[in-house]
């Protein structure tokens, strides 16, 4: 289902789409401007170091993970989130079974089936 331009969003009605390795995502609701993706991560998955030119903010919606942006590592739990400026490596590590609200500005077209 496309998700563009959603006002209303009920996550039952967004399928996921498989990752591999434990990791899992929704695409919830974009505009040009805008994205909001729900990520599930299992025990021992593994958001890849990497880096793009769209700022992100995480909220961490249950479990616990370990955050590295750059050189800097941090564990994260329940309630927690963090802000990824533009270009910088960043990547997550999932110490107990969790989900993690990503909001990225512009939105992330590489994400969006063709």
């Amino acid at each position: 289902m496309n998700q563009k331009g959603k006002q209303f969003i009920n996550d039952s009605d967004i399928d996921w789409q498989d990752l591999g390795g434990g990791v899992k995502r929704k695409i919830m609701s974009y505009d040009e401007n805008l994205m909001m993706v729900k990520v599930s991560f299992e025990t021992g998955g593994i958001g890849s170091l990497h880096n793009h030119v769209h700022r992100q903010i995480s909220y961490v919606d249950s479990g616990i993970f370990e955050i590295t942006i750059e050189e800097n590592r941090k564990i994260l739990k329940q309630g927690d989130a963090f802000f990824i400026p533009p270009n910088l490596v960043h990547g997550a590590l999932c110490i107990e079974r969790g989900t993690l609200i990503d909001i990225f500005t512009p939105f992330r077209e590489d994400f969006i089936s063709k």
